[in-house]
């Protein structure tokens, strides 16, 4: 692998911007897509990855966690700038060697150890996202490549024995409709590129809506969140992908126990382009995703459930027997531009642990949603940005409540992910052309990389 720096400037010294918080094709069916795309060029070796499937062997399960009954702020948060320029950087997934991997739109997969950061792979055939000049004051909502390109990454369960790196990106070939796939290099061979092995392909795909996180779950299953790719009466459809949450085997096969009606990798369906996912202690599975001019969910996820997309979404549309899995969280006319998200179990900011911690894109801020169960008492607290999900239609598994932070502190915040030490680390999205009419972002030192730890 090509071992010199990328030309992306690495910082290891705390930034000043220290804050505190009060402060967005037809489909292919059961009987039309491959189950497994391995190619016969595939160099890949294979690796003896003999995982438990067990959840309550995760090394974060605890079925007796507690919600807090405080509220999370005030809370001083300092912002430390680890690297700056990255172009529209998409996702973050650490290795339980400390080893941090991170994908651009732009079509590279990085990896940052040791305050460098370096290029792993850039597939050929990745549609390329243009990033927008830092500082520039340009708009453009669709950019060259839509909301596709390098999307998500994930790194194998055995990493480092087993050292394959995981991600879903949009492609087209020539004449042909975009299309999503999952793939995985081998990241330990001197070209990890001509590793590539395809697990997953013909994923809908299209300039709007191709979700694209990708996750290990606390059983080990490859968790992928597949958007509606702008066809939303196919997210009804259980046997087709657009709209799903998948689970996979890290071989990309079907999970076992996974609902036996529809697609056998089709987890949940009735999404419209979930691009948040997370577990909470006791392995229940949370995905966050994008509503129309508003309306954003935050859901939690139960085998074979519909959640509604197209059918419900709106306040008044849901009732006591609709059949559909009702939201935590719905965001109502107020749009966060709700994205990548974290279940925070570490202790870098004590009060934010035990919370989802969610990053916003058009509200360019942080939410902090506090989960509560039965019984607990919830952190009702006032203040700008707090707001309670309590109505009688919302899934009353667990009580949220929402508070927010960093506002405006780092523009557009694409994905927020608790690294191994317990500290919390952030990626923006300002260099995708979509930041407010009025906002300062992107900034010349734009798009970064941060450590949100507690202020001293």
């Amino acid at each position: 692998m090509d071992e010199s720096p990328t030309t992306r400037r690495v910082f290891l010294a705390s930034a000043v911007a220290g804050a505190t918080g009060l402060a967005g094709c037809a489909a292919s069916r059961l009987d039309e897509q491959p189950t497994e795309t391995v190619t016969e060029t595939t160099r890949t070796p294979e690796y003896e990855h003999d995982l438990t499937h067990d959840e309550t062997a995760w090394d974060g399960y605890d079925p007796d966690w507690q919600g807090p009954t405080d509220p999370p702020l005030p809370a001083e948060v300092e912002v430390e700038v680890l690297v700056e320029n990255l172009e529209i950087p998409w996702d973050l997934a650490f290795a339980s060697t400390g080893e941090l991997f991170l994908t651009e739109r732009t079509g590279r997969v990085l990896r940052f150890e040791s305050g460098e950061v370096r290029e792993v792979t850039a597939p050929e055939g990745v549609l390329d996202a243009e990033a927008m000049p830092p500082g520039t004051d340009e708009r453009s909502w669709f950019i060259e490549g839509g909301e596709g390109g390098m999307l998500g990454v994930a790194v194998h369960p055995g990493y480092p024995l087993v050292p394959y790196v995981y991600a879903y990106y949009t492609t087209q070939p020539d004449g042909e409709p975009k299309s999503n796939r999952v793939v995985r290099f081998d990241v330990t061979a001197d070209d990890p590129t001509a590793t590539e092995q395809v697990l997953l392909d013909g994923i809908p795909g299209d300039a709007i809506h191709n979700g694209g996180r990708i996750a290990f779950g606390p059983a080990n299953y490859l968790w992928v969140t597949v958007g509606d790719a702008g066809e939303k009466e196919l997210a009804q459809d259980p046997n087709a992908l657009p709209g799903s949450v998948l689970r996979l085997t890290p071989d990309g096969e079907p999970a076992p126990g996974n609902p036996t009606e529809g697609d056998p990798r089709v987890f949940t369906y009735g999404h419209r382009n979930p691009q948040g996912l997370t577990w909470l202690p006791d392995a229940r599975t949370l995905i966050t995703e994008h509503g129309p001019d508003g309306y954003d969910e935050v859901n939690l996820l139960r085998a074979g459930e519909n959640y509604g997309w197209p059918d419900v979404r709106y306040r008044d549309e849901y009732s006591e027997d609709d059949g559909y899995a009702h939201p935590l969280v719905n965001t109502g006319e107020e749009s966060w531009g709700i994205c990548g998200c974290v279940f925070y179990t570490g202790d870098a900011v004590p009060r934010w642990q035990n919370r989802l911690v969610v990053g916003t894109l058009i509200g360019q801020h942080v939410n902090l949603v506090t989960l509560n169960r039965e019984g607990e008492e919830l952190p009702r607290s006032s203040g700008e940005g707090a707001e309670s999900f309590d109505a009688p239609w919302y899934d009353d598994a667990l009580a949220a409540t929402s508070h927010r932070t960093l506002q405006d502190v780092l523009g557009r915040v694409r994905h927020v992910e608790q690294g191994p030490d317990g500290d919390l680390y952030a990626i923006t999205s300002n260099r995708d052309g979509r930041p407010k009419s009025d906002s300062p972002f992107p900034r010349e030192r734009d798009d970064v990389l941060v450590r949100l730890t507690l202020a001293e």
